[in-house]
Protein backbone atom coordinates (compact mmCIF):
# COMPACT_ATOMS: atom_id res chain seq x y z
CA UNK A 1 0.00 0.00 0.00
CA UNK A 2 1.80 3.61 -0.80
CA UNK A 3 0.55 6.82 0.11
CA UNK A 4 -0.05 10.64 -1.88
CA UNK A 5 3.01 10.69 1.09
CA UNK A 6 4.97 7.81 0.73
CA UNK A 7 6.36 4.70 -1.98
CA UNK A 8 6.90 2.13 0.49
CA UNK A 9 5.21 -1.38 0.18
CA UNK A 10 4.15 -3.25 2.78
CA UNK A 11 6.90 -4.84 4.83
CA UNK A 12 9.97 -2.28 3.54
CA UNK A 13 9.33 0.09 6.76
CA UNK A 14 11.05 -1.58 10.08
CA UNK A 15 8.28 -1.37 13.17
CA UNK A 16 11.04 1.08 14.62
CA UNK A 17 11.35 4.66 12.42
CA UNK A 18 13.96 7.58 13.53
CA UNK A 19 12.80 10.83 11.69
CA UNK A 20 14.52 13.94 11.89
CA UNK A 21 12.95 17.08 9.83
CA UNK A 22 15.84 17.16 7.51
CA UNK A 23 15.44 14.03 4.59
CA UNK A 24 19.31 15.40 4.31
CA UNK A 25 19.59 14.04 8.04
CA UNK A 26 17.86 10.72 7.36
CA UNK A 27 19.94 10.23 4.42
CA UNK A 28 23.09 10.76 6.88
CA UNK A 29 21.87 8.11 9.35
CA UNK A 30 21.18 5.40 6.71
CA UNK A 31 24.86 6.11 5.02
CA UNK A 32 26.58 6.24 8.30
CA UNK A 33 25.11 3.90 10.31
CA UNK A 34 22.46 1.51 8.94
CA UNK A 35 23.93 -1.71 6.03
CA UNK A 36 22.22 -3.69 3.27
CA UNK A 37 20.44 -0.32 3.18
CA UNK A 38 17.23 -0.17 0.83
CA UNK A 39 15.48 3.51 0.35
CA UNK A 40 11.83 3.38 0.42
CA UNK A 41 10.29 6.77 -0.12
CA UNK A 42 11.51 9.55 -2.61
CA UNK A 43 8.35 11.30 -2.56
CA UNK A 44 8.51 15.45 -2.26
CA UNK A 45 12.23 14.43 -1.40
CA UNK A 46 10.92 12.90 2.03
CA UNK A 47 13.90 10.44 2.27
CA UNK A 48 13.28 6.90 3.69
CA UNK A 49 15.51 3.87 3.99
CA UNK A 50 15.48 0.74 5.87
CA UNK A 51 18.52 -1.09 6.88
CA UNK A 52 20.37 -3.00 9.74
CA UNK A 53 21.97 -1.62 12.57
CA UNK A 54 23.70 -4.22 14.78
CA UNK A 55 21.83 -7.17 12.29
CA UNK A 56 18.57 -5.31 13.61
CA UNK A 57 15.84 -3.77 11.00
CA UNK A 58 15.51 0.02 11.36
CA UNK A 59 13.94 3.06 9.37
CA UNK A 60 15.38 6.57 9.64
CA UNK A 61 12.84 8.82 7.50
CA UNK A 62 12.33 12.63 7.22
CA UNK A 63 9.19 14.32 8.83
CA UNK A 64 9.79 18.21 7.52
CA UNK A 65 9.09 21.15 9.70
CA UNK A 66 5.82 22.08 11.57
CA UNK A 67 3.10 19.88 13.01
CA UNK A 68 1.24 19.92 10.05
CA UNK A 69 3.94 17.77 7.97
CA UNK A 70 5.03 15.26 10.93
CA UNK A 71 1.06 15.23 11.34
CA UNK A 72 0.82 13.48 8.15
CA UNK A 73 4.18 11.43 7.96
CA UNK A 74 3.22 9.97 11.22
CA UNK A 75 -0.31 8.76 10.72
CA UNK A 76 0.75 7.51 7.77
CA UNK A 77 3.35 5.32 9.56
CA UNK A 78 1.08 4.22 12.67
CA UNK A 79 -1.69 3.91 11.00
CA UNK A 80 -0.70 2.66 7.24
CA UNK A 81 2.23 0.73 7.91
CA UNK A 82 1.91 -0.66 11.00
CA UNK A 83 5.04 1.27 12.70
CA UNK A 84 4.90 0.83 16.19
CA UNK A 85 7.56 3.44 17.40
CA UNK A 86 8.58 6.39 16.58
CA UNK A 87 11.57 8.18 17.45
CA UNK A 88 11.96 11.97 16.18
CA UNK A 89 15.24 13.02 16.42
CA UNK A 90 15.71 16.76 15.97
CA UNK A 91 17.37 20.07 16.24
CA UNK A 92 15.97 22.55 18.83
CA UNK A 93 16.38 26.05 20.66
CA UNK A 94 17.20 26.39 24.22
CA UNK A 95 15.01 28.14 25.87
CA UNK A 96 16.02 28.01 29.64
CA UNK A 97 19.44 29.40 30.62
CA UNK A 98 21.64 26.18 31.50
CA UNK A 99 20.42 24.07 28.14
CA UNK A 100 23.31 24.90 25.94
CA UNK A 101 24.25 24.42 22.47
CA UNK A 102 24.70 20.28 21.66
CA UNK A 103 22.98 19.29 24.43
CA UNK A 104 20.48 16.53 24.41
CA UNK A 105 16.99 17.43 25.35
CA UNK A 106 14.47 14.10 25.98
CA UNK A 107 10.77 15.79 25.55
CA UNK A 108 9.02 14.25 28.45
CA UNK A 109 5.84 16.49 27.52
CA UNK A 110 5.17 19.15 24.63
CA UNK A 111 3.50 22.11 25.19
CA UNK A 112 2.04 23.82 22.35
CA UNK A 113 0.31 26.97 20.93
CA UNK A 114 -1.32 24.98 18.09
CA UNK A 115 -4.86 23.67 17.62
CA UNK A 116 -4.00 20.27 16.56
CA UNK A 117 -5.94 18.58 19.70
CA UNK A 118 -9.02 20.18 18.58
CA UNK A 119 -9.59 17.16 16.05
CA UNK A 120 -10.18 15.22 18.80
CA UNK A 121 -13.16 16.64 20.47
CA UNK A 122 -11.85 16.57 23.84
CA UNK A 123 -13.97 18.24 26.88
CA UNK A 124 -10.35 20.06 27.41
CA UNK A 125 -7.13 20.62 27.18
CA UNK A 126 -5.16 17.81 25.99
CA UNK A 127 -1.24 17.17 27.70
CA UNK A 128 1.10 15.35 25.27
CA UNK A 129 3.63 13.45 27.10
CA UNK A 130 6.64 10.88 25.17
CA UNK A 131 5.68 6.70 26.15
CA UNK A 132 7.43 6.04 29.37
CA UNK A 133 9.00 2.86 27.82
CA UNK A 134 10.80 4.72 25.16
CA UNK A 135 11.97 7.70 27.50
CA UNK A 136 13.46 5.28 30.24
CA UNK A 137 15.58 3.63 28.15
CA UNK A 138 16.78 6.13 26.42
CA UNK A 139 17.91 7.90 29.65
CA UNK A 140 19.74 4.46 30.31
CA UNK A 141 21.40 4.69 26.97
CA UNK A 142 22.68 8.01 28.14
CA UNK A 143 23.29 7.17 31.35
CA UNK A 144 25.68 4.52 30.06
CA UNK A 145 27.10 6.77 27.24
CA UNK A 146 27.74 8.98 29.84
CA UNK A 147 25.98 11.82 27.82
CA UNK A 148 24.89 15.13 29.21
CA UNK A 149 21.21 15.40 29.15
CA UNK A 150 17.86 16.88 30.21
CA UNK A 151 14.49 15.12 30.36
CA UNK A 152 11.28 17.72 30.41
CA UNK A 153 9.06 19.97 28.85
CA UNK A 154 9.56 21.07 25.93
CA UNK A 155 7.54 23.59 23.53
CA UNK A 156 6.18 22.47 20.34
CA UNK A 157 5.70 25.64 18.23
CA UNK A 158 3.41 26.27 15.04
CA UNK A 159 5.46 29.36 14.06
CA UNK A 160 9.67 29.78 13.54
CA UNK A 161 9.38 33.31 12.73
CA UNK A 162 7.20 34.61 15.28
CA UNK A 163 5.74 38.30 15.58
CA UNK A 164 6.03 38.46 19.04
CA UNK A 165 9.18 37.31 19.72
CA UNK A 166 11.26 34.43 21.18
CA UNK A 167 9.12 32.15 23.55
CA UNK A 168 11.09 33.18 26.57
CA UNK A 169 7.94 33.39 28.63
CA UNK A 170 7.97 29.50 28.81
CA UNK A 171 10.84 29.45 30.92
CA UNK A 172 9.19 30.58 34.19
CA UNK A 173 7.56 27.42 33.74
CA UNK A 174 10.44 25.30 33.45
CA UNK A 175 10.12 24.58 29.46
CA UNK A 176 13.52 23.19 27.99
CA UNK A 177 13.49 24.15 24.55
CA UNK A 178 11.54 24.79 21.77
CA UNK A 179 10.89 23.15 18.51
CA UNK A 180 7.69 22.78 16.20
CA UNK A 181 6.81 18.47 15.83
CA UNK A 182 7.06 17.01 19.54
CA UNK A 183 3.08 17.32 20.43
CA UNK A 184 1.44 16.03 17.09
CA UNK A 185 3.66 13.18 17.61
CA UNK A 186 3.10 12.34 20.74
CA UNK A 187 -1.29 12.94 19.95
CA UNK A 188 -0.75 10.58 16.86
CA UNK A 189 0.90 8.22 18.61
CA UNK A 190 -1.51 8.21 21.54
CA UNK A 191 -4.35 8.08 19.08
CA UNK A 192 -2.71 4.63 17.06
CA UNK A 193 -2.16 3.38 20.54
CA UNK A 194 1.44 3.24 19.53
CA UNK A 195 4.36 4.91 20.92
CA UNK A 196 6.77 7.97 20.28
CA UNK A 197 9.59 9.98 22.15
CA UNK A 198 10.66 13.39 21.17
CA UNK A 199 15.11 13.38 21.01
CA UNK A 200 16.50 17.11 21.01
CA UNK A 201 20.12 18.38 20.01
CA UNK A 202 20.42 21.84 21.02
CA UNK A 203 21.37 23.88 17.90
CA UNK A 204 20.44 27.49 19.29
CA UNK A 205 20.42 29.65 22.35
CA UNK A 206 17.59 31.96 22.39
CA UNK A 207 18.93 33.66 25.23
CA UNK A 208 22.39 34.22 23.47
CA UNK A 209 21.60 34.81 20.17
CA UNK A 210 24.03 31.38 19.49
CA UNK A 211 23.42 28.82 16.87
CA UNK A 212 24.84 26.22 14.35
CA UNK A 213 25.22 26.58 11.11
CA UNK A 214 22.86 23.95 8.33
CA UNK A 215 25.68 21.80 7.78
CA UNK A 216 26.26 20.77 11.57
CA UNK A 217 22.84 20.72 12.17
CA UNK A 218 22.33 17.93 9.26
CA UNK A 219 25.13 16.35 9.89
CA UNK A 220 26.84 17.01 13.67
CA UNK A 221 24.24 15.03 15.98
CA UNK A 222 25.87 11.76 16.29
CA UNK A 223 25.70 11.44 19.88
CA UNK A 224 21.65 11.63 19.65
CA UNK A 225 21.67 9.22 16.46
CA UNK A 226 23.65 6.78 18.34
CA UNK A 227 21.37 6.70 21.22
CA UNK A 228 18.35 6.65 19.26
CA UNK A 229 19.50 3.70 17.34
CA UNK A 230 20.55 1.58 20.30
CA UNK A 231 16.95 2.49 21.99
CA UNK A 232 15.50 1.24 18.50
CA UNK A 233 17.16 -1.96 18.44
CA UNK A 234 16.27 -2.33 21.71
CA UNK A 235 12.67 -2.39 21.57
Amino acid sequence: MTTPHNAAKPGEIAKTVLMPGDPLRAKFVADTYLEDVKCYNEVRGMYGFTGLYKGKPVSVQGHGMGMPSIGIYTYELYNMYDVDNIIRIGSAGAIRQDVKIMDLVFGMGACTDSNYAYQYGLPGTYAPIASWELLAKAVEIAKEKNQKYFVGNVLSADLFYNDKGAPTPWEKMGVLAVEMEAAALYMNAARANKQALCMLTISDEIHSGKELPAHDRQVGFTKMMEIALELAISL
